[in-house]
């Protein structure tokens, strides 16, 4: 029987290309280290891309939606009903996220993977519909392993599309009602962590909206029974459309060759199943910030990952990653453009 793709080789580092981004940061006219982490960041994306000047002109958004059951133990804030609203806004340009797509002039896909509508059709938007949003998980699995392994192919689908027209930098974000319930409760999972260490306010919840969250994640978890070391199925019982299709996004881009740029909290979680379920992903992952909701910084920690901005973002859509972007072209522009010290005729320190 063929392994599923998800676990097929990802991209090995070009350590030549690393090798010479090493020495020409050591030749540039200022003093070694001074830049910090965008040399590392700038000798990474050289590994990457395998060239000796790595740049970032392409940039690819995808925004991933599902709904999710959960919201019937009355875990947000807010209606599901403005999921398929925000749909609508990220197509009419009005979001964040859209912004700041247009900013970057990055190409901006919107993939709808199912919400509470099911008559929803809105032009420039990719309509899956694999259901009426997830099943509620405090009381059956969220998704059947069909919708999973459709979820999955979303994601790499996307990428695929992506990929066609060059793309340098992946970002991945989500909407969806209810998803910082689901996120939490996957990283409890992974983490082997208490949920009431990972639960925060998502859209708005007070302390006692909190408490609750977490006691029906808690709740759910006993139920079914799930460990650490199966994240699929994790990903199954607990999960959201639209966290296995980041996750699918993440695994294509590894084994593609596209660099990612990982969001917040649910992004960050959808990171962490993807390097479980195939460690060879986690190189291509930068991640580009440290998140408000508080079981983001353990997710960070299990990923060893060291995020670029700490700007106490909670809104998800890629917003964070895409405020970073400019971060890492500059880090590119720096590595470069700068003369060195034989360019410039400046002296070197001394060998």
């Amino acid at each position: 029987m063929n392994q599923p793709w998800w676990r097929d080789a990802c991209q090995p580092f070009d350590t030549a290309a690393m090798e010479q981004a090493r020495v020409r940061q050591r030749q540039l006219t200022k003093p070694a280290g001074s830049l910090g982490q965008l040399e590392d960041l700038a000798v990474h994306l050289a590994g990457l891309q395998g060239r000796e000047r790595p740049t970032l002109e392409r940039v690819a958004i995808t925004v991933f939606a599902g709904d999710h059951g959960v919201v019937e133990e009355g875990i947000s804030a807010y209606p599901q009903a403005v999921t398929g609203q925000m749909l609508r806004n990220f197509v009419g340009g009005g979001a964040a996220i859209s912004v700041l797509a247009r900013q970057l002039e990055a190409r901006l896909e919107v993939v709808d993977l199912g919400t509470i509508e099911p008559d929803l059709e809105l032009p420039g938007v990719h309509h899956l519909r694999l259901g009426s949003g997830t099943a509620n998980f405090a009381r059956r699995p969220a998704m059947t392993e069909v919708q999973l392994g459709a979820a999955l192919q979303a994601g790499r689908d996307s990428v695929r599309r992506a990929s066609e027209q060059g793309v340098q930098l992946f970002i991945g974000g989500e909407m969806g009602i209810g998803n910082t319930t689901a996120a939490a409760a996957l990283a409890s999972v992974l983490l082997g962590c208490p949920a009431r260490a990972l639960s925060g306010p998502g859209t708005g919840l007070d302390s006692a909206g909190v408490r609750h969250k977490a006691d029906v994640i808690e709740r759910a978890l006993a139920s079914h029974g799930l460990r650490a070391d199966d994240p699929l199925q994790a990903l199954a019982c607990v999960g959201g459309f639209e966290i296995a299709a980041l996750a699918g996004a993440y695994l294509a881009c590894a084994q593609q060759g596209v660099a990612v740029l990982v969001d917040g909290f649910i992004c960050s979680v959808a990171a962490l199943v993807a390097a479980r379920l195939n460690p060879q992903s986690r190189p291509w992952l930068l991640f580009a910030h440290q998140g408000a909701e508080p079981g983001h910084q353990a997710v960070l920690e299990a990923l060893e990952a060291q995020p670029l901005l700490a700007l106490g973002l909670r809104l998800g859509e890629g917003s964070g990653a895409a405020l970073a972007v400019p971060l890492l072209r500059l880090a590119c522009a720096l590595h470069g453009q700068m003369a060195t010290f034989a360019e410039a005729a400046v002296a070197d320190r001394p060998a």
